[in-house]
């Protein structure tokens, strides 16, 4: 198949191994049932954390397991080639966006109380970005924060907020001062707090099992210790979270398409037309040469972006060319073979298929592709 990317050491290859027995154990016999239900059963949480996996990446004396995002993606890598079901895999890993703006800039008080009891799977940490008005422009909420006294009192809404509608505490963008980037802080919002509501569970194209909300803050009172950072400073931060998370999107294109891969090869070996294995077909073939090739090509610059990002290098410029390179490949991926599984890869029992829609997110999460490409004129000086 695919050699795991060079950077990755012997500690890679066992946790690979521990992921793919959880992913076998816990997550594949139930894949397409947690999809049609549009949920997987929280108690996961608890079961991934005992199994080492939630806190891969985080320092042990906040309840993580140490290591760095190599070893996460590592890990993600193989519960979504094993498991078979990537809105299970998003939505056990949407603490990987919501803990590290608190890890990396608030306080020691913060950090141990917040990170733990996730890191443990007691809790469901999520992010909230994006709001009804605005998506990539970050620069534009409007989600407002008001100082009263010890507390902040919070109005706005939020949305497509992955695994919003169960989240105990939502790192949230809010408003605290002027117009523009200089007039934003992020706020830890625990979810049992008078007047914050999920206000809708969104139904999605694709990752089903991962839940996706629209939440409301309703004079929704947060004590001013929740702040993270310095008020008015949230939005640096912010940038430097999505680094990562496209690292993570980008790797999660490479992992999606090499399951599709897997299933179109093994699909072509066994269903036979006009006398022969589809294999035995030159177009075929060459589809699943274009697809592997492509494959290849993004895993490089994913591996490539890792081992910068894990030296310190600004690679805001090199993340947005990733993030591009492998939604296209992923798109292209995924629409193959759902094209050579025929109007099997059209049937919702069917892993292409779940595959294929859920592919339809990655030009979009995480800033668009057009997004990205006005990232890359930037760094690039043009």
């Amino acid at each position: 198949m695919f050699p795991p990317p060079l950077h990755e050491k012997e500690e890679h290859a066992e946790l690979r191994e521990q992921a793919r027995r959880f992913a076998r154990e816990h997550i594949l016999a139930s894949a397409h049932a947690w999809d049609e239900a549009g949920e997987f059963p929280r108690e996961l949480y608890g079961q991934a954390a005992a199994a080492g996996l939630l806190g891969i990446g985080y320092p042990e004396e906040l309840g993580g397991t140490g290591g760095d995002v190599s070893h996460a993606f590592a890990v993600a890598d193989e519960l979504t080639l094993e498991g078979k079901s990537v809105g299970t895999v998003v939505g056990l890993g949407s603490h990987g966006i919501a803990l590290p703006p608190i890890v990396f800039h608030g306080t020691d008080e913060q950090k141990h109380r917040f990170v733990p009891p996730v890191l443990r799977g007691e809790q469901i940490a999520a992010l909230a970005i994006t709001e009804p008005g605005c998506g990539s422009d970050v620069a534009a909420i409007t989600t407002r924060a008001v100082r009263d006294g010890d507390d902040y009192i919070v109005n706005g809404s939020k949305t497509f907020i992955t695994s919003g509608c169960r989240a105990d505490l939502v790192t949230t963008a809010v408003r605290t001062g002027g117009e523009g980037h200089g007039g934003i802080s992020l706020l830890v919002i625990e979810t049992d707090t008078p007047g914050f509501s999920v206000s809708n569970k969104l139904k999605k194209t694709g990752w089903w099992a991962s839940d996706t909300a629209e939440l409301s803050f309703d004079d929704c009172r947060v004590p001013a210790a929740n702040l993270i950072g310095e008020e008015n400073a949230g939005f640096i931060p912010i940038m430097t979270n999505f680094a990562g998370e496209r690292l993570m999107l980008a790797g999660g294109c490479v992992s999606i398409a090499q399951l599709a891969y897997r299933e179109s090869v093994a699909y072509a070996r066994e269903r036979r037309a006009f006398g022969k294995s589809l294999t035995g077909f030159q177009v075929i073939r060459h589809k699943l040469a274009d697809m592997a090739s492509r494959i290849a090509a993004a895993g490089a610059l994913v591996s490539e972006l890792t081992t910068r990002h894990l030296r310190g290098e600004m690679v805001s410029g090199l993340a947005a060319m990733t993030k591009n390179t492998a939604t296209d490949m992923v798109t292209f991926v995924a629409d193959q073979a759902v094209q050579i599984h025929g109007g099997y890869g059209y049937m919702r029992e069917t892993v292409v298929e779940r595959l294929y829609r859920d592919a339809r997110l990655y030009p979009i999460g995480g800033g668009t592709r057009e997004i990205m490409n006005e990232i890359i004129c930037k760094t690039e000086g043009y």
